[in-house]
């Protein structure tokens, strides 16, 4: 039984990976089906319609073809979460999260986790579990811990540019900007102004700290330090 309970107007960092640290995105169309999950399954009533409206969007996607209901800002909703900012990893993904309604995290978790293994057990004809078991989940508990978790969570596809950046520091931090401003999948574009998949993310409690300022909050994830990080409960 899990020992954490998720109670409404509190943020959780979410987390899981691949099974045996398998990987679980291979190409950009399982990464964009993960994300129109994001979007699709946060509802309390799904939709119907979410296998028509995915099949509708290109496979293979560019700048230029995004899903149109992450692409845009939509309508009212009756979400389950607030998605508070999220990065997905080529083994694993983050997410913040505040449950709108009672067992919400536990609801959308398991539609989203489900429905995706089914998607990639068939597309890559595989059988048996994708993800290194239930998600793990970290109550945020003030409201510094939760500016340094979405920085954490922003600044996490610097594994790919430099794997030992925690340890030994970024080498040329210009560089490092570069790649996480043109790493698409993770809501560090939406944050920093730059319209990737706004529809996903509710960025305002965060933006607030920084009086919704995204130069500001660029800033402050530039500003990085480790010790800041290490404080922050996360994924080995």
């Amino acid at each position: 039984m899990r020992k954490i309970i998720f109670t409404q107007n509190n943020y959780y960092h979410i987390f899981n990976r691949g099974v045996d640290k398998r990987q679980i995105f291979f190409k950009n169309s399982d990464y964009i089906r993960f994300i129109h999950g994001l979007f699709e399954f946060n509802e309390t009533n799904l939709s119907i319609n979410f296998t028509r409206r995915f099949n509708e969007v290109p496979k293979e996607i560019s700048n230029e073809a995004r899903p149109h209901s992450v692409l845009s800002e939509v309508g009212p909703r009756d979400c389950l979460v607030d998605i508070i900012a999220f990065c997905l990893m080529p083994n694993h993904f983050h997410f913040i999260l505040t449950p709108l309604k009672e067992r919400a995290i536990s609801k959308f978790m398991q539609k989203l986790s489900t429905s995706y293994s089914m998607f990639f057990n068939i597309k890559y004809e595989r059988s048996g579990t994708l993800f290194q078991g239930r998600f793990k989940a970290v109550h945020i508990e003030n409201d510094e811990q939760l500016k340094h978790t979405s920085r954490y969570i922003h600044l996490n596809p610097l594994e790919l540019a430099e794997p030992k950046w925690k340890e030994n520091g970024i080498s040329d931090w210009n560089k490092a900007s570069q790649f996480l401003e043109n790493y698409r999948w993770s809501s560090y574009l939406d944050y920093i102004g730059k319209n990737n998949f706004p529809a996903i993310t509710d960025r305002k409690f965060i933006m607030d700290y920084f009086d919704n300022n995204k130069g500001n909050y660029k800033k402050y994830v530039n500003e990085w330090a480790v010790d800041d990080l290490e404080k922050i409960d996360i994924l080995d």
